[in-house]
C-alpha cells in the first residue's frame, strides 16, 4: 500500500514526465526549423530553454516537498521501474552521466548536430566543469557512506540489542522511543545528503548550458530528457513482459 507522499509524487510525476515528452517534441523540431529559418533568433531557442529547465526545477521543488515528510519513499520509489531505479544515483540522475551525453553528441554524424562544432575554449570549460562537479559527486557519495556506517555505530547497535532483550512494556516503550529519535536523526542526514545531491545535478545542468551556445544547449537537453523518457518506456515494457 503506497503512502500519501507515494501516492501524490506518482501522480505528479505521471503528468510531469508527459510534460517532458512534450517539451521533447519541441527540442527535437528546433534544430531544423533553425536551420530553415536562420532569421530565427537566438532569443527563442532561450526561451525553449529557459521553459525545460523550469520544468526539472519544478520537479525538484515538488520532489524536496515530498521527501519533507517521507524521505525514504524517494530512495525506494515506487514510480519507477526496476531498470529505473537501478540507474539512480541518490534518489536521481548521475550528473557525469551529462557530460558523457555532451561527449556522444561531439562525435554525432547525424546532421546539424551542433555539438560538433564545439569552440576550443568550450571544450576546455567542460572540462573544468566536469573535474569540478566530480569532485562535488565524491563529496555526496562519503557523506551517503557515512550515513550507511552510521546505521551500525555504536548507539544503534546498542539499542538493537535492547530491543531483543526487554520484556517489560513500560521498558520496550522507553526503547521504542529511543529508536524512533534515532531514525529521525538518520532520516534527516539522508534528507540532506538527496538535497546535496539534487543541487549538483541543477548545478551540472546550469553549469553545462552556460557554457553551449543556445542550438548546443537544445540538441543537449534533447538528448538527456529523451534518454530518461526511453528508459522509462523500456522500464514498462519490461515489467509488462513478466
Amino acid at each position: 500500500m503506497k503512502t500519501q507522499v507515494e501516492e501524490r509524487f506518482s501522480e505528479f510525476y505521471e503528468k510531469w514526465i508527459y510534460q517532458l515528452e512534450e517539451h521533447v517534441q519541441q527540442l527535437i523540431r528546433v534544430p531544423k526549423a533553425k536551420v530553415s529559418e536562420p532569421e530565427d533568433s537566438d532569443s527563442e531557442l532561450q526561451a525553449l530553454v529557459s521553459r525545460v529547465t523550469s520544468h526539472y526545477k519544478e520537479y525538484y521543488t515538488v520532489k524536496w516537498a515530498g521527501a519533507h515528510e517521507d524521505v525514504l519513499a524517494f530512495f525506494c520509489p515506487v514510480w519507477l521501474s526496476p531498470l529505473e531505479s537501478a540507474y539512480l544515483w541518490v534518489t536521481g540522475w548521475k550528473p557525469s552521466m551529462a557530460f558523457q551525453v555532451i561527449d556522444t553528441l561531439k562525435k554525432s554524424v547525424v546532421p546539424c548536430a551542433s555539438m560538433v562544432d564545439m569552440s576550443e575554449t568550450q571544450k576546455k570549460r567542460i572540462e573544468e566543469l566536469r573535474l569540478k562537479i566530480r569532485l562535488e559527486e565524491e563529496k555526496v557519495e562519503r557523506e551517503m557512506e557515512r550515513l550507511q556506517v552510521a546505521m551500525a555505530d555504536r548507539k544503534m547497535v546498542e539499542l538493537a540489542r535492547l530491543a531483543s532483550r526487554v520484556e517489560n512494556g513500560d521498558v520496550v516503550g522507553q526503547v521504542d522511543g529511543l529508536v524512533e529519535v534515532a531514525l529521525k536523526g538518520l532520516l534527516g542526514g539522508l534528507e540532506k545528503v538527496m538535497k546535496a545531491a539534487d543541487c549538483v545535478r541543477l548545478k551540472t545542468l546550469k553549469g553545462v548550458l552556460e557554457v553551449l551556445r543556445p542550438l548546443q544547449c537544445v540538441d543537449f537537453l534533447a538528448a538527456i530528457c529523451m534518454l530518461q523518457i526511453r528508459r522509462r518506456q523500456w522500464g514498462k515494457i519490461r515489467e509488462s513482459q513478466k
